[in-house]
């Protein structure tokens, strides 16, 4: 038999209903709740005395299209997980949404200031939207602005294939052409140039 944790208890009694479902394992718990809730539910574990999660760690994204197995929310191809702690308490709790292509979610930047970035990389690497943290038309946050695509999403190309010509030849794959770099070579070069300066 176990007892729930006080974060879930004081959630469930604040607003009912909202949690939608609460997974443990390993010592962690995940709680998932609907895009609309996930603000008010950051801004009561985080103002609340007794809980105190005051710190924000890290948000992720996870692109579930290609996953066969149980699933938290399955309805939605992605999930937002944000990764909260409480310094007093010393607890960790992650609050869990999820998305479909072209839904939104609304930011967190306003209740935690560092969650602006990895909002902007999960909307970069992705393409899920966060609500009043876009990135403006054509502009990325990491890659290129001439990228085309979402890298992260399980659709994408791994990339290694040999290139075709217009002429009906085939070039070389991009890693029969990759030259060494300093982190990857002994002799601390990137093509002819020394860089470690060894």
């Amino acid at each position: 038999m176990t007892t729930e944790r006080i974060e879930v208890s004081k959630l469930n009694e604040r607003f009912p209903g909202v949690v939608l479902k609460v997974k443990e394992h390993r010592g962690d718990t995940w709680v998932c709740v609907r895009p609309a809730d996930v603000e008010k539910t950051l801004v009561f574990l985080r103002d609340e005395p007794e809980l105190a999660y005051t710190y924000f760690v890290e948000c992720v994204g996870v692109d579930y299209s290609a996953w066969e197995h149980d699933r938290d929310l399955p309805d939605s191809r992605f999930e937002v997980v944000y990764n909260v702690m409480s310094p007093t308490r010393g607890a960790r709790l992650f609050v869990k949404t999820g998305v479909n292509d072209g839904e939104a979610i609304p930011t967190m930047k306003n209740v935690f200031l560092g969650a602006e970035y990895p909002e902007k990389e999960i909307g970069d690497l992705y393409g899920i939207r966060f609500e009043g943290n876009e990135l403006a038309p054509g502009e990325r946050f990491l890659l290129p602005d001439d990228w085309i695509g979402f890298p992260l999403r399980k659709e994408y190309p791994l990339g290694g294939e040999d290139v075709l010509f217009d002429q009906g030849d085939r070039g070389p794959a991009v890693e029969d052409v990759m030259r060494p770099h300093a982190g990857e070579s002994f002799e601390g070069k990137t093509g002819s140039e020394d860089v470690s300066g060894r």
